[in-house]
């Protein structure tokens, strides 16, 4: 899985990146199809802002948070990553093991 972080009106620090880096792992071991991952890290007036793309198995994935703190705001960016790759897993899943054992395809 290739990582990408950057930083808009912030330093990237290597403790930063660690973090984030620790954080988003989690989703090569919830699935395994991750090409990239482009995380980018704001800082506007008060807000500390995290944002991540994510490249899957021919889908983009996009989730952002918000809070005081940059380490809150990726927490809260990686739950919502998480449970939207789950959730892409499921409906992948999902259409290729629903059918019915007779059905045919088109017929």
């Amino acid at each position: 899985m290739q990582m990408n972080i950057s930083g808009h009106h912030v330093e990237v620090t290597p403790a930063l990146r660690a973090y984030v880096t620790e954080k988003l792992q989690r989703l090569s071991k919830h699935f395994d199809h991750v090409i990239s991952v482009d995380v980018i890290l704001k800082v506007e007036k008060l807000d500390q802002k995290a944002e991540a793309t994510v490249n899957a198995a021919g889908r983009t994935v996009f989730a952002n948070a918000s809070a005081t703190d940059m380490y809150a705001a990726i927490d809260a960016l990686s739950d919502k990553i998480d449970r939207q790759v789950r959730r892409l897993k499921q409906r992948l899943r999902d259409n290729h093991h629903g059918r019915p054992e007779g059905a045919a395809s088109g017929f």
